[in-house]
C-alpha cells in the first residue's frame, strides 16, 4: 500500500483529477467561468516551460526561442485545419515535427557557440520568425491575426470550451510523465553530466553531439505542442503573443517554480501567468504592479530559495514535523 501511494506517476495522475474539476466548478458557480480559460493557458504555458526546463536546467544550455517555435506552431496548426481542411491529428503532427526540426539544427549550432552567445542566437531566430508572422499575411494574416476553431477528434468528437480544456490537461500530465521518465533515466543522468562539466561528461562516455540535439528536439517538440494547444484552445494568434517578453516569462517560470523540478515548473507557471490575472488583478491597487511584482518575487526566489519556491513546501513540512515532535 505504501508503494502505491508514494509512486510518482499516481501523483501526476491525482493533480490531473484535481485540475480537472475546474469546468465543474465553474458550472457550479463557485468560480468565474473566465478562470477556466485562464488557467487552461497556465497549463499551456507551463508544457513549453517544461521544456525549456529541461534544455537550461538539466543541460544547461539556455534559449531565448521559445516563444518563437511556439508561435510557428501555432500558426502551422491553425493553417492546416483552417485553411488545408487537414484533420486534427495530422496537423498536431506537422505542426510538431516542423519546429523540432529547426530546434535540432539549432542544437549543431549550439556545438560552436554557448552561454549568452547562444542566448543571443535563440532570440534571433524567434525574433526573425516573429517579423515572419507580420509579413506573412498569407500564412498568418498578419498583424490581423489567425483564427482556428476547438479541435475535433478522430474527425467525430467536436470538443468545446471545457472538453478543449480536459483535453490540454491530459497533455500536461503525459508530458510530465514523459519528462519524468526521461530525466530520471539514462538520459537524464547524461544531461546532468553535461551540464556539471562537458569534459567530464565526454571522458565518462557522454556523446555531446547526440544529447545536445535532444535536449534542443525535446525543448522545441514542448513548446510546438504547447503552441497547437494554445491556438485551439484561445482561438486566435497574434504576431505580438510570440515576443521576447514571453521567452522571458518562461525564463521566470522555471527559476521562480524550481530548475530541474516538474512540479516546480507547474508553480512557476501558476505564479507567473494565473496569479496575476486571478488575484492582483482583482486589487485596485495592485492591478497595474501585477508584473512588477513578478520581477521582485524573482529577486526574493534567487536571495531566500535559490533552488525554487518548490522547495518551500519541504521545509515548511520539516518545520511542521519539529513542531509535532517538540509538542510530544
Amino acid at each position: 500500500m505504501k508503494k502505491i501511494i508514494k509512486n510518482p506517476y499516481l501523483h501526476f495522475v491525482i493533480l490531473g483529477l484535481i485540475l480537472a474539476l475546474v469546468p465543474k466548478m465553474a458550472e457550479m458557480g463557485l468560480i468565474k467561468t473566465s478562470y477556466l480559460t485562464t488557467l487552461g493557458g497556465t497549463f499551456i504555458f507551463a508544457i513549453a516551460a517544461l521544456g525549456l526546463n529541461i534544455l537550461l536546467g538539466y543541460s544547461g544550455l539556455i534559449s531565448l526561442g521559445t516563444a518563437g517555435f511556439m508561435g510557428l506552431a501555432a500558426y502551422l496548426s491553425a493553417y492546416f485545419t483552417s485553411d488545408m481542411n487537414i484533420p486534427f491529428e495530422l496537423s498536431l503532427l506537422l505542426a510538431v515535427l516542423i519546429p523540432t526540426v529547426i530546434g535540432i539544427l539549432i542544437g549543431l549550432v549550439s556545438l560552436k557557440i554557448e552561454g549568452i552567445y547562444l542566448a543571443i542566437a535563440t532570440l534571433a531566430v524567434s525574433e526573425i520568425m516573429k517579423k515572419t508572422f507580420e509579413e506573412f499575411d498569407v500564412f498568418t494574416n498578419g498583424f490581423s491575426g489567425k483564427t482556428a476553431s476547438y479541435p475535433t477528434l478522430l474527425g467525430t468528437f467536436e470538443l468545446d470550451r471545457a472538453g478543449t480544456y480536459y483535453f490540454v490537461v491530459v497533455v500536461l500530465v503525459l508530458v510530465m510523465l514523459l519528462t519524468y521518465n526521461l530525466m530520471n533515466g539514462r538520459l537524464g543522468r547524461a544531461l546532468n553530466a553535461m551540464r556539471g562539466s562537458e569534459a567530464a561528461s565526454q571522458a565518462m562516455g557522454v556523446n555531446l553531439l547526440n544529447h545536445r540535439l535532444i535536449a534542443f528536439a525535446l525543448a522545441t517538440m514542448y513548446a510546438s505542442i504547447a503552441g497547437v494547444l494554445y491556438v485551439h484552445f484561445i482561438k486566435y494568434a497574434y504576431p505580438t503573443t510570440w515576443s521576447l517578453n514571453l521567452s522571458l516569462n518562461f525564463l521566470s517560470m522555471i527559476i521562480i517554480g524550481g530548475l530541474r523540478s516538474i512540479y516546480g515548473t507547474l508553480l512557476g507557471a501558476v505564479i507567473v501567468f494565473a496569479v496575476p490575472d486571478l488575484l492582483l488583478k482583482q486589487i485596485p491597487i495592485l492591478s497595474d504592479l501585477s508584473y512588477v511584482l513578478n520581477g521582485v518575487l524573482i529577486i526574493l526566489v534567487i536571495i531566500f530559495y535559490p533552488n525554487g519556491l518548490i522547495h518551500m513546501f519541504s521545509d515548511l513540512k520539516k518545520l511542521f514535523g519539529k513542531l509535532i515532535k517538540g509538542e510530544k
